[in-house]
C-alpha cells in the first residue's frame, strides 16, 4: 500500500468487544485469517498494525539454497587457510 494513499472506513465493536476489519483494509495491509494485530494507544489516537515478521520467521521459507552441499567444520578451516595463504602469495607478488 502506499504510504500516500489514504482509506477510511468504518466497522462497529459487538458486545464483546470484537470488530470486523473491512475488506478493503485487510486487503491493503496483507491482512489474513491468524495475523497477530498491534494496538497501540498514544495522545488519544489508537493505531492497528500487522504485526511484523522477525527474519527467524522466515527460516526456510524458500526450501533449500540451490546446489546446497554440507560441508564440516575441518573443510571449512581448510578453505579459510587457502583463501588466506592465496590472499598472502597475492601481496607478496608471487
Amino acid at each position: 500500500m502506499s504510504e500516500l494513499a489514504t482509506i477510511q472506513l468504518q466497522s462497529t465493536v459487538t458486545s464483546k468487544g470484537q470488530t470486523t476489519i473491512p475488506k478493503e483494509l485487510r486487503d491493503a495491509m496483507g491482512i489474513k485469517e491468524g495475523t497477530p494485530l498491534r494496538w497501540k494507544l498514544e495522545n488519544g489516537v489508537l493505531t492497528v498494525r500487522p504485526k511484523s515478521k522477525r527474519i527467524e520467521e522466515f527460516a526456510g521459507l524458500l526450501g533449500p539454497p540451490p546446489n546446497e552441499r554440507h560441508v564440516t567444520v575441518e573443510q571449512m578451516d581448510d578453505a579459510i587457510g587457502q583463501a588466506v595463504a592465496e590472499r598472502d602469495r597475492r601481496s607478496r607478488g608471487a
